[in-house]
């Protein structure tokens, strides 16, 4: 028997298949949505984020800024890289996203003051990624000061400029600026991130990599709609 016969001797189960079908689609979309609702919904303060007692920004500006605190000896820090570059290639319009060096530490200064140093001289790119693999993946001991340095020579960099940059005043404001907002941010580890100064949170806290993302995205929605 053919299928056109079939539907012919039944045709009230094939429009009831058809009406069910039709149903489907319609109803598929608004699920999605549904369910994006209620993923945003989730995120609670307290629980994946926290609002800062204090709130600051890293800079002034109209746009919504994501920061990220980190510390090169972090391996979190290391592999969250991937995630955040892959967040920055779609990353919301009216949003700026900054990196900031935790000086949270006395063992935590030399690397931050090599990372404003080198972004001083414009040559953040050949210290920032190479530093990390260094550390994560050659398992190099590179903390102090000389060895920064050396190090930062090795990439390429003005061993001379490098030295004095390390060493100066702007850099060394930068420091101080770093641990101030580490305290006020009252961060309990890195990586952390901090949205316009106001709302914090971490890999941990939201779930893993990929949901941190998600909570940027709607923490910056919540600090944009607040703005309109």
């Amino acid at each position: 028997m053919s299928a056109r016969s079939i539907i012919q001797q039944c045709p009230s189960r094939s429009v009831l298949l058809i009406a069910l079908l039709s149903a489907l689609l319609l109803l598929g979309p608004l699920s999605l949505l549904s369910g994006s609702a209620l993923a945003a919904a989730s995120f609670d303060e307290g629980i994946e984020y926290k609002r800062v007692a204090e709130p600051q920004r890293l800079e002034p500006g109209d746009d919504v800024e994501v920061l990220e605190l980190f510390w090169y000896g972090c391996p979190h820090c290391y592999q969250l890289e991937p995630a955040i570059e892959r967040w920055l290639e779609n990353k919301p319009e009216g949003v700026s996203f900054r990196r900031l060096p935790a000086a949270a530490s006395s063992r935590w200064i030399p690397h931050a003051k090599a990372y404003f140093a080198a972004e001083q001289l414009g040559e953040l790119e050949k210290l920032h990624e190479p530093l990390f693999k260094a550390l994560h993946e050659q398992r190099r001991k590179v903390f102090s000061d000389e060895e920064l340095i050396a190090f930062a020579a090795e990439q390429g960099i003005d061993e001379e400029a490098f030295r004095q940059a390390y060493q100066s005043f702007p850099v060394d404001m930068k420091v101080r600026q770093s641990a101030d907002l580490v305290r006020r941010y009252q961060l309990s580890g890195v990586p952390a991130i901090v949205i316009n100064g106001t709302y914090s949170s971490g890999v941990t806290e939201a779930g893993g990599r990929d949901q941190l993302f998600e909570l940027v995205n709607f923490l910056v929605a919540k600090e944009q709609a607040a703005d309109d």
